[in-house]
């Protein structure tokens, strides 16, 4: 069973920048990144093809976050930045079957990451 370790949480200020790691144990899959707000369903912020091909973004995150995918080291970084309060939840790395077509519901996603929490302010 192919497992997520993620890391490079904190807290930081509005405007400042962040980056997430994710390192998959093996497989050849497709990953993603979601996000929580307390009480609220996870919802897509990322998505990124096995082969690096493609990344998919949400709307909220376009043109500040940035997805990569190192293939070699089976591992997924999210760079944040210009950050602001609405960025604070708690995010996941995310992983399901390869395909070419980018899958934004966090059902076609079937391995998860423990979570780590961001926390922007003012």
């Amino acid at each position: 069973q192919v497992q997520l370790v993620e890391s490079g949480g904190g807290s930081v200020q509005a405007g400042d920048s962040l980056t997430l790691s994710c390192a998959a144990s093996g497989g050849t899959l497709n990953m993603g990144w979601f996000r929580q707000y307390p009480g609220k369903e996870r919802e897509f912020v990322v998505g990124i093809r096995w082969n690096a091909a493609r990344t998919l973004y949400s709307d909220s995150v376009r043109g500040r976050f940035t997805a990569s995918k190192n293939n070699a080291k089976n591992t997924v970084n999210l760079q944040m930045n210009n950050l602001i309060p609405e960025d604070t939840a708690v995010y996941y790395c995310a992983a399901g079957r390869p395909s070419l077509e980018i899958k934004q519901r966090q059902s076609e996603y079937t391995i998860w990451g423990q979570g780590t929490q961001v926390t922007v302010s003012y």
